[in-house]
């Protein structure tokens, strides 16, 4: 709608998990490099974790990318895990490359994601299973049964490596889950951007988008920050609609009050639901 006036080649501020626009902040590389190594490596699983919005999904499709583009690696990508258990071995087998073993028992299911992992292992390749948005799990159960899946080794090795990533809930799911505890060998939690990180993310993803100069004002960064508290999802809302309003007067640049007009469109949306919601 506004690449043409601003110069953009494509939208900067999709919330879509689009690896071009990976910003590599300190935090985030941490977080890609040590999800990589528990794989790397061959560890028995690894978690993260992150406020909504933080960039968690969008660091799995970079996990994912990598690990598709090298021959040593079978992997498994469940993005919604609120299903029952039965259905979400069956995703995992499925995403492996066998058939939807809808309907089986939960004992074939298990036996069949044996053979899988033991042919991936016998071809000298590695299996990881990644689960995003795995804060959703609701049942104890379900997470019993992941652990389960740890079981699965061949000469002291594992046989998987299984990534959860997920909101801070994740992580108090997993300090109740004490033999899960026990069995993750690395955790990571993602903390937000910082004001110079901000900044730097809305000029990378300007780059990325066809426009080497980002048309925002000094103000405009600060008040972005201020509201978003450097979380990348908010950071893109506000970005974007600037963008719309900015168009709209055809401003030359987006500038500190056009940025408040929206922050205060924000707010008083999110008050007008928190209202509603009280009634």
């Amino acid at each position: 709608m506004y690449n043409d006036y601003w110069g953009f080649k494509e939208k900067p501020f999709e919330n879509t998990p689009d690896p071009r626009f990976f910003y590599c902040s300190a935090k985030h590389e941490e977080a890609l490099m040590r999800l990589l190594y528990a794989v790397q490596e061959r560890k028995s699983s690894a978690m993260l974790s992150g406020e909504c919005g933080s960039g968690k999904t969008l660091l799995s499709r970079i996990i994912l990318n990598r690990l598709m583009n090298k021959e040593e690696y079978k992997v498994a990508l469940v993005v919604n895990p609120a299903i029952p258990l039965l259905e979400l071995l069956g995703e995992i087998v499925y995403q492996l490359g066998a058939e939807n073993p809808a309907g089986e028992r939960k004992v074939d299911i298990l036996r069949r994601l044996n053979e899988i992992l033991y042919s991936v292992s016998q071809a000298g390749k590695h299996t990881v299973i990644i689960i995003d948005e795995a804060q959703t799990i609701a049942e104890d159960s379900v997470f019993d049964e992941l652990r389960l899946l740890l079981n699965f080794q061949v000469n002291e090795r594992f046989l998987l490596t299984l990534l959860l990533l997920g909101q801070p809930e994740l992580r108090e799911k997993i300090e109740a889950t004490r033999q899960f505890k026990q069995r993750l060998a690395l955790r990571y939690h993602l903390t937000t951007l910082t004001e110079a990180e901000t900044r730097a993310y809305i000029g990378h993803r300007c780059l990325v988008a066809g426009k080497v100069s980002p048309p925002f004002s000094d103000g405009a960064y600060k008040l972005i920050y201020e509201y978003s508290q450097g979380l990348p999802r908010e950071i893109n809302n506000i970005c974007d609609l600037s963008l719309v309003i900015g168009m709209g007067e055809r401003a030359d640049s987006v500038c500190e009050r056009i940025v408040g007009e929206v922050i205060k469109d924000f707010q008083q949306a999110h008050d007008t639901i928190g209202s509603s919601g009280e009634k």
